[in-house]
């Protein structure tokens, strides 16, 4: 009886702990499988968006909180410093000269190119819905500017549109009509540097915000059209400012926030266009491009460089926040 009650005991306890292996084995079996999801969705999920997300990670979240390290420290000629100098060189950004000048570069830029792009997108959004053939040929061609390098469209614009005082296609075309010739980038009073700065980022993005509008016109219904010439709305101007404009409300904010952010970023056009052999010249230095010369010049202030870039990226947010805060982004139509 001893030997049938051990036996029993000891067969007992060895179910038990094949039940607890078993358990185990699948609870670790639902958790893979809850891993994958129903058919592997996870793991394609993964598969198509890892790669995608580990060089996000490597080369724009890495380098940002690298920059927001250096810009606590005296970082000259150096990625590693030592020397912590805490808010120095917040203070000294904010009290140079030569950063709040490039400040007001970049608000004078925003006043011509925002409401220019808005407007010139908006009227070659307006003719190319109302086009009945050829409509997708037309789209294509203003839209193909967008897929141009920033640097080559400066250089195009530098060397062949806008070249020296004798020579480019501007001062030719000012030559038939017995005009002086003009040197573009090289006289700053007046100022006519901003005539190419605004016309090369004009040609290079309206074609974009052409879309968006295009886009946003598309969604609007006809209807809407019918029963204003039904209640006697004329076609044009009373139709543009009582119907469509406020049914493209969402995609002009939308419009709005992305040409004031892309302004904050500008750089290529400047760089490429106003820098020569003798280096940049004084005036016209938006943010970017001072930044460029504190943190890459002689110098190196890779510190002081980093603080300024902090600084920007706040404006950026506050400046977006701000607008879409007043302009309503994301409340709900009435």
């Amino acid at each position: 009886m001893r030997g049938r009650g051990g036996a029993a005991a000891k067969g007992g306890q060895d179910g038990q702990a094949g039940e607890a292996g078993g358990s185990g084995q699948g609870s670790g079996a639902g958790r893979l499988r809850r891993f994958r999801g129903p058919q592997n969705r996870n793991l394609w999920f993964w598969a198509f968006v890892g790669p995608f997300a580990i060089g996000l990670a490597l080369f724009t979240y890495v380098p940002l909180a690298w920059s927001v390290y250096l810009s606590f420290f005296d970082a000259h000629n150096t990625v590693s410093p030592t020397d912590f100098v805490g808010l120095d060189n917040y203070v000294s950004m904010l009290g140079d000269h030569a950063f709040l000048s490039s400040l007001g570069t970049f608000l004078l830029f925003t006043a011509f190119i925002v409401p220019t792009t808005y407007v010139v997108s908006l009227a070659l959004a307006l003719m190319v819905n109302r086009l009945r053939f050829a409509q997708a040929f037309f789209r294509s061609v203003f839209f193909l500017p967008t897929a141009c390098s920033y640097v080559v469209a400066a250089l195009i614009w530098k060397l062949s549109i806008f070249n020296g005082v004798r020579f480019g296609l501007a001062n030719t075309v000012l030559g038939w009509f017995g005009a002086d010739q003009t040197a573009w980038l090289s006289t700053s009073d007046p100022p006519w540097y901003w005539l190419v700065i605004v016309t090369v980022r004009l040609w290079l993005q309206a074609g974009f915000y052409m879309i968006l509008f295009l886009a946003g016109l598309q969604r609007i219904s006809p209807r809407l059209y019918e029963a204003a010439a039904v209640d006697g709305a004329r076609p044009g101007w009373q139709t543009l400012r009582h119907i469509t404009l406020p049914q493209l409300r969402a995609t002009s904010v939308a419009v709005v926030l992305l040409l004031v952010i892309n302004a904050f970023q500008a750089f290529d056009e400047f760089y490429n266009l106003l820098s020569d052999a003798r280096g940049y010249p004084p005036y016209a230095r938006p943010p970017l491009v001072y930044l460029y010369y504190t943190a890459l010049g002689q110098e190196q202030n890779l510190g002081l460089g980093s603080a300024g870039a902090v600084i920007l990226a706040l404006i950026i947010a506050v400046a977006t926040v701000v607008q879409a805060r007043w302009f309503g982004l994301g409340r709900k139509e009435d």
